[in-house]
């Protein structure tokens, strides 16, 4: 992504609770792009401009948003439910993984009819409905969703969470993605 001035330097595997933070921004932001593209053109014809985006916006969910979601389900949820504190996050934790499984079934529909779209070059007056209710029913969700975990679950996993926890949710993020961190590089000697 390109750099903007007085952008906000995005976190790293450093800042977990930030760098999950940071995604939602760019779940946004291709949720955005996606809503845009086919409430303007509703199932019809994609200039290539928007053609390029819907592709790029296709991949990011398809690739990234699983691991933004291993990220939470599978490092930073457990780690919370073994915390003293836990009894304060279970419900809550509850919920967003439900949210998970819903999104996810969205995004299923949202990828299968855009693919359609991208390689038929249109979609029917059914499917192109079906695609603006799925991606009508993620913006509400994730509106929901992320204020829960910008707001709430992350400041109360920073309090619940020890710097060691947090570090391991970190190296764990980073190699869901292959990225070796100076840390993994130390624990791997």
């Amino acid at each position: 992504m390109p750099v903007q001035i007085g952008q906000k330097k995005e976190s790293d595997f450093g800042d977990p609770l930030g760098l999950l933070s940071d995604c939602h921004r760019r779940i946004e932001r291709f949720l955005a792009v996606l809503i845009k593209i086919s409430q303007k053109r509703n199932g019809g014809t994609i200039p290539p401009e928007e053609r390029t985006s819907l592709e790029t916006a296709l991949t990011y969910f398809r690739n990234s948003a699983p691991k933004h979601t291993a990220d939470e389900e599978d490092s930073l949820f457990p780690r919370m439910r073994s915390s003293e504190e836990a009894a304060a996050a279970r419900e809550c934790l509850a919920r967003l993984e439900g949210d998970h499984v819903t999104a996810s079934q969205d995004h299923q529909i949202v990828d299968s009819l855009g693919r359609v779209w991208l390689d038929q070059g249109a979609l029917t007056w059914e499917q192109a409905g079906e695609l603006n209710s799925a991606l009508e029913r993620l913006g509400v969700l994730y509106a929901r969703h992320i204020a829960i975990e910008d707001n709430e679950l992350f400041p109360l996993a920073g309090r619940m969470l020890d710097a060691a926890q947090l570090s391991q949710v970190g190296q764990e993020m980073a190699q869901r993605r292959g990225v070796t961190t100076p840390e993994s590089s130390k624990t791997a000697r």
